[in-house]
């Protein structure tokens, strides 16, 4: 299960800031910054109003367009919620799946996730599948339990196909926001369960070229230890992709 074939992702996770307009801004400080560099994919991923704004903006650059969340379903009686296809229409690559802040404060299940990875799979956007444990869980001893408990409920219910369409993020819940970081080391092995577990689930190569990325607070000055990490294939950057130079710096680490 090498990792000399896996292409690093630096992912921004915008959460509920910006407007069009600020998006616009950022976009017009941020593309020069990332112009030159080539050695990884670079996904931003703003709240449903501004995502025209950013599809517009990131034309004709490498930078790929996703969405925080979508709902499962095809179109349908869904007051306030947004469909896959609504946002491929828009121009998106990419959906942020199950992150622990919509399972903490909107109690989405595993069977979401599932749900909302296959409905995403078929319009043909890449899920960015969140997994990662609560601090309790950690301080238990639980956080490979938990990692597998999840991988089982949500990924593992793709085919193996499906499965290889995927980008997995790894994201202890207590380093979200905080400014507690897992250390290189520990997100390494946590990354390490998660892959064992694809590969028990999916096989070795699929295993092998699941890119699975760390997500809580990463930061220009802590994110160059995190990648030199075997089993770490890129970031999903919340705080510090607001600004266009903190996050170009760590999209060019």
């Amino acid at each position: 299960m090498s990792s000399h074939k896996r292409r690093p992702v630096i992912a921004g996770n915008w959460k509920m800031y910006k407007t069009a307009k600020d998006t616009r801004s950022f976009f017009e400080k941020f593309k020069p910054l990332v112009e030159i560099g080539g050695h990884c994919d670079i996904v931003i991923c703003p709240t449903y109003p501004c995502l025209s704004a950013a599809v517009e903006e990131a034309h004709g650059s490498k930078i790929h367009i996703g969405a925080q969340n979508l709902h499962w379903g095809k179109e349908g009686a869904f007051t306030g919620e947004v469909c896959a296809h609504m946002i491929k229409a828009v121009g998106c690559s990419h959906a942020i799946i199950g992150h622990s802040e919509r399972r903490q404060y909107f109690n989405e299940t595993e069977a979401e996730v599932l749900k909302k990875s296959v409905a995403a799979l078929e319009e043909r956007l890449t899920p960015i599948v969140c997994v990662g444990e609560r601090l309790e869980e950690r301080e238990a001893g639980q956080t490979g339990n938990v990692l597998i408990q999840q991988f089982i409920g949500g990924i593992g219910g793709l085919t193996t196909e499906q499965f290889s369409k995927i980008l997995i993020a790894y994201e202890p819940v207590w380093a979200i926001g905080t400014g507690k970081t897992a250390t290189p080391e520990m997100a390494n092995e946590a990354h390490a369960i998660i892959r064992r577990e694809a590969a028990l689930r999916f096989g070795d190569h699929a295993a092998g070229h699941v890119r699975i990325l760390y997500g809580g607070s990463v930061k220009p000055d802590n994110v160059t230890k995190l990648m030199a990490e075997s089993e770490i294939d890129g970031a999903l950057v919340g705080g510090a992709s607001l600004d266009p130079v903190s996050f170009a710096s760590i999209v060019n680490y």
